[in-house]
C-alpha cells in the first residue's frame, strides 16, 4: 500500500519505518522542510497528489511534565492544528482508512485503574498536561465522527502507554521519564556523582512499552484494519513506580550511588495503567522486556548523545 506517514523523523514514526513489515509498503513521511503539517492547504495539496491507501498520523509536539507545563499553548494549538489538519485533509481526499495515534494523557486524572477506553472525557484531565491531552481527545473525536457520519471511512484511534526506546529525545527540556532518567544516570555516572533526584516521592506508577513494540503493533493494524476496534489502548498491561524505573535504569547504566526525593516537585497522575482487554481480543502484545528496552535506549543514547559533558 500506499502510506501517508506523519512523525516520519519522530521516536515512532522512525520506529515505523525501520520494522520489518515497512518493506511491503511504500513510505511517504515527508519532514517538516517539505510539509507543514499546521499548513492545512499544504496537507492537503500533499495528499492530493500522493493519494495513499493508508493514513497514519504519528506526528506531535511531545514532551515531559517540564515541557508540557511551560508551553501548554504550544501543547494545545500545535497538536491540534497538526491532526485536525491531517484528519479532514484525508476525508476530504477520500482516504478510507486512517489509523491516529492517540496518547493515556487522554484519560481523566481520577479514573480508575487500569483505563479503559469509554471512560476518555469522564472526568477532570491531569493539569500538567491538559493541553496536550485535549488536543489528542479531539482528534480522536473527530476520527469517530467521520466514521459515525459515513461507515466507508475506518478512522481509529489507538491509545499507546507511554512510550521509550530507539530515537527517543533525551534533552530534560523535552523528554519523557525514562529518557529523562538515562540521561541524568549515565551523566551520574560520568561525573562520578554519588546521589541522584527523583521528583516526587517516587511511588507513582507508570506504564511503558518500547517503541519498536508500538511500531509492531502499528504494523499489524495496518494488515487487520477491519478487526482492529474504534478505539483501542497498547500496551503491557503491567506498570511499576518511579523508584522501580530509576533502579531499572541504575542497574542498565551502572550507577551505584543513592538516590534522594523532592516531595515538592510536581510527579502527575499518581497511577497511569491502560487496560488491554481489547489489544488482547484482538490478538496482540508488546515483546520487549523493561531492561531489554531500556538497555536498546542507553546504546542508542550513548552512540548519539553519549559524548555529553
Amino acid at each position: 500500500m500506499k502510506i501517508f506517514l506523519t512523525g516520519g523523523a519522530g521516536m515512532v514514526g522512525t520506529n515505523i519505518r525501520e520494522h520489518a513489515a515497512a518493506a511491503g509498503h511504500e513510505f511517504f513521511a515527508p519532514d517538516i522542510a517539505e510539509l507543514d503539517l499546521s499548513d492545512f492547504t499544504a496537507v492537503k495539496a500533499y495528499l492530493d497528489r500522493v493519494r495513499p491507501d493508508f493514513v497514519i498520523h504519528a506526528a506531535g509536539r511531545v514532551g515531559g511534565i517540564q515541557a508540557n507545563m511551560a508551553h501548554p499553548v504550544a501543547f494545545l494549538l500545535e497538536n491540534l492544528d497538526m491532526g485536525r489538519n491531517v484528519v479532514w485533509a484525508a476525508r476530504q481526499l477520500g482516504v478510507k482508512r486512517l489509523l491516529n495515534l492517540g496518547s493515556s494523557c487522554m484519560y481523566p486524572r481520577n479514573a480508575p485503574n487500569p483505563l479503559k477506553e469509554e471512560l476518555v472525557l469522564q472526568g477532570e484531565l491531569e493539569p500538567t498536561n491538559e493541553g496536550y491531552a485535549l488536543a489528542k481527545i479531539a482528534v480522536s473525536r473527530l476520527c469517530s465522527y467521520i466514521s459515525r457520519e459515513n461507515p466507508e471511512y475506518a478512522y481509529k484511534t489507538l491509545i499507546p502507554c507511554n512510550l521509550y526506546g530507539r530515537w527517543d529525545k533525551f534533552a530534560p527540556e523535552n523528554s519523557h521519564m525514562i529518557p529523562a532518567v538515562i540521561r541524568k544516570l549515565h551523566l551520574a555516572v560520568k561525573r562520578g556523582e554519588n546521589s541522584v533526584e527523583i521528583w516526587g516521592d517516587g511511588k507513582a506508577r507508570r506504564e511503558f512499552m518500547y517503541a519498536g513494540d508500538v511500531a509492531d503493533c502499528v504494523h499489524r493494524a495496518v494488515t487487520h484494519f477491519e478487526t482492529l476496534p474504534e478505539l483501542m489502548n497498547a500496551g503491557p498491561g503491567e506498570d511499576h513506580s518511579i523508584d522501580e524505573y530509576y533502579a531499572a535504569v541504575a542497574e542498565v547504566v551502572g550507577y551505584k550511588g543513592t538516590f534522594t526525593h523532592d516531595a515538592s516537585k510536581p510527579a502527575g497522575m499518581a497511577r497511569k495503567l491502560v487496560d488491554i482487554s481489547r489489544q488482547k481480543a484482538w490478538g496482540w502484545a508488546p515483546k520487549t522486556p523493561l531492561k531489554e528496552g531500556v538497555a536498546a535506549a542507553y546504546e542508542f543514547f550513548k552512540t548519539h548523545y553519549g559524548d555529553e559533558k
